[in-house]
């Protein structure tokens, strides 16, 4: 009798878990990723403006990207104080948030060309993928919103129309450089990151600007009033002013660039 109560007993108490039997997460088949878009391939080109062939005073194009936000006053100041030449590359964006310095930009056309760098700062990219965690235009139609959107903002704000464009990220895919290069635009690489994005401390981008070499083109950022960045920034135009250097912009001399950007 106790023998079978016991099985009774048994027969009631819940299964125990076997880990080995519980289901398996799959691994994805191939019908899971055959649809999926193939990541494109991204360029960042280089540009290069033409030497002077003097050692004494070599040839240097600065250019600052404005993507959003506001001015940084400590390198606008010191590029009009010190009458230094530089490209600047607007968004719609910063455009509609800094009259005064588009003001004091127009107030000095012989120092500042401004340039297209878009309408809403997303990447020249035609097709869906992230950089640096931004969503790319993600389309050709959405390229040339990007592009056209930019300098119409530059248009009604009362400056020239753009002849070079650069997108957010300085990526791009062949077929959206091709795209631009249609719409009438050189695409403007680079060839001296001078701040990482304004991301360095200021000694170590005072310390990149100050070597730049002739014939570069120098990438530095004007719209990150509070980051370290600017500080050195601002001191490397004028250490390379006391260097001798001869400051361009992108209009002024002829500039080569790679990946079909200027060609």
């Amino acid at each position: 009798m106790r023998h079978a109560l016991l099985s009774i007993f048994l027969l009631l108490l819940p299964p125990t878990v076997d880990a080995q039997n519980l289901p398996q997460k799959q691994s994805p088949g191939p019908s899971v990723i055959q649809g999926a878009i193939p990541a494109p391939k991204l360029v960042e080109p280089h540009l290069h403006v033409s030497r002077s062939g003097n050692a004494s005073r070599p040839r240097v194009a600065l250019t600052f990207d404005a993507c959003m936000g506001k001015a940084d006053e400590r390198i606008l100041s010191t590029l009009v104080r010190e009458r230094i030449p530089a490209t600047i590359f607007v968004t719609a964006r910063w455009l509609r948030n800094n009259p005064q310095s588009v003001a004091i930009f127009l107030n000095n056309l012989d120092l500042f060309e401004l340039q297209n760098h878009g309408q809403n700062h997303v990447p020249a990219v035609d097709k869906p993928v992230l950089i640096y965690g931004i969503a790319a235009a993600g389309s050709p139609e959405a390229v040339r919103q990007e592009v056209s959107g930019g300098a119409d903002a530059m248009l009604a704000a009362g400056l020239a129309a753009p002849r070079w464009f650069r997108g957010s990220t300085a990526k791009y895919d062949p077929s959206a450089i091709r795209q631009i290069r249609d719409m009438g635009y050189r695409v403007a690489g680079y060839s001296l990151n001078g701040d990482g994005g304004s991301l360095l401390g200021a000694d170590v981008a005072e310390k990149r600007i100050a070597a730049a070499k002739d014939g570069d083109v120098v990438l530095a950022h004007i719209n990150q009033p509070t980051h370290a960045a600017g500080e050195g920034v601002a001191r490397a135009l004028t250490a390379l002013k006391r260097r001798g250097v001869e400051f361009v912009r992108l209009s002024d001399v002829d500039g080569m660039g790679d990946d079909d950007t200027t060609q």
